[in-house]
C-alpha cells in the first residue's frame, strides 16, 4: 500500500467513524477505498470489520450520558445481537456475496421508512394505548424487536453496511426512548456485533493488518466526532441525516 493509499484508508476511517457514529453506513465509505487498493473483497470486508471496532467503542463512549439508565435493555438486546453478530461473520465465510444483494436495498429502504414515520406512528400507538386503558407496549420492544435486531445484526455481522439505519428504524418504532437515547443503544449494539464478528475473523478469515490498523485509528478519531456533532442535532435533523445516509446506501448498493 502506497503512502497516498493509506493517507485515502486513514481519512475514509474518519469518515467511518464520523459517519457510523450519528448514523451507520460508514462502510459505504471504507469499503470502496479498501477495494481500490487492490484487495480482494472478503479480505478488505474483513480488514474493514476488524478496523472499525475501535471506532464504534470510540462512538459509544461519546454517547455515554445518554446510556445512562440503559444498561438492563442493552444486556438484552446485545446478547441477542450478538448471535446474530456470530452467525452474521459465519456466513461471510461460507456464503457468496451475491446472497444479500436483492435484500438489502429493501430493508434499508424499510428501516427509512420506520424512521420517516416513527413520529406519527409511536402517536397513533400511544392514542390505541390511551383507548384501550394504558400503555401495553414491552419497555424493551418485546419479541418483535429481539427478532428484528437478530436478523439485523446477522446482516451486520456479514457486511455491515447501514446497519446502524436498521438498529434506528427498529428501535425507534419500538422503543419508548427519544432518537438519542436509541442512538446511544445502537452505538453499543454495533460495537457488540463487529466485536464478535472480528474475533472469529482474527482466527479464520484473512486480513490485511495496515488496512486494519489505518481504520481503525481514524475510526476512533471518527467516533469521538460522531459523538460531539450528533449529540447536538435535534431529532429532525437527525431523522434528515438518516435518511439521506440510507438512501445514498441504497443507490450505492443498487449501482455497485
Amino acid at each position: 500500500m502506497s503512502i497516498w493509499e493509506s493517507l485515502a484508508v486513514f481519512a475514509a476511517g474518519i469518515g467511518a467513524g464520523t459517519i457510523n457514529t450519528i448514523v451507520g453506513s460508514g462502510t459505504l465509505i471504507t469499503f470502496p477505498v479498501l477495494l481500490a487498493t487492490g484487495l480482494p473483497p472478503v479480505t478488505a470486508n474483513v480488514s474493514n470489520t476488524l478496523g472499525l471496532v475501535p471506532g464504534s467503542i470510540s462512538g459509544a463512549i461519546g454517547y455515554r450520558k445518554e446510556l445512562q439508565g440503559q444498561r438492563a435493555r442493552i444486556l438484552r438486546l446485545g446478547s441477542v445481537s450478538l448471535v446474530g453478530g456470530l452467525a452474521g461473520a459465519i456466513l461471510l465465510l461460507t456464503l457468496p456475496s451475491e446472497s444479500f444483494d436483492t435484500i438489502v436495498p429493501v430493508l434499508i429502504a424499510l428501516a427509512l421508512v420506520l424512521v420517516v414515520l416513527q413520529p406519527r406512528l409511536a402517536a397513533a400507538l400511544r392514542r390505541r394505548e390511551e383507548a384501550a386503558g394504558g400503555d401495553t407496549r414491552h419497555p424493551d420492544g418485546g419479541p418483535a424487536l429481539l427478532g428484528g435486531m437478530l436478523l439485523s445484526s446477522a446482516y451486520g455481522g456479514y457486511f455491515g453496511a447501514a446497519q446502524g439505519v436498521l438498529y434506528l428504524g427498529l428501535m425507534g418504532l419500538l422503543l419508548r426512548e427519544d432518537l438519542q437515547r436509541v442512538n446511544a443503544v445502537k452505538n453499543v449494539i454495533a460495537a457488540l456485533v463487529n466485536g464478535i464478528a472480528a474475533v472469529v475473523f482474527l482466527f479464520v478469515a484473512e486480513f490485511d493488518w495496515t488496512a486494519v490498523v489505518l481504520i481503525a485509528i481514524g475510526s476512533t478519531i471518527g467516533g469521538q466526532i460522531g459523538a460531539k456533532v450528533g449529540r447536538r442535532l435535534s431529532p429532525t435533523i437527525l431523522r434528515a441525516v438518516i435518511v439521506t445516509v440510507g438512501i445514498l446506501a441504497i443507490v450505492q448498493l443498487l449501482i455497485s
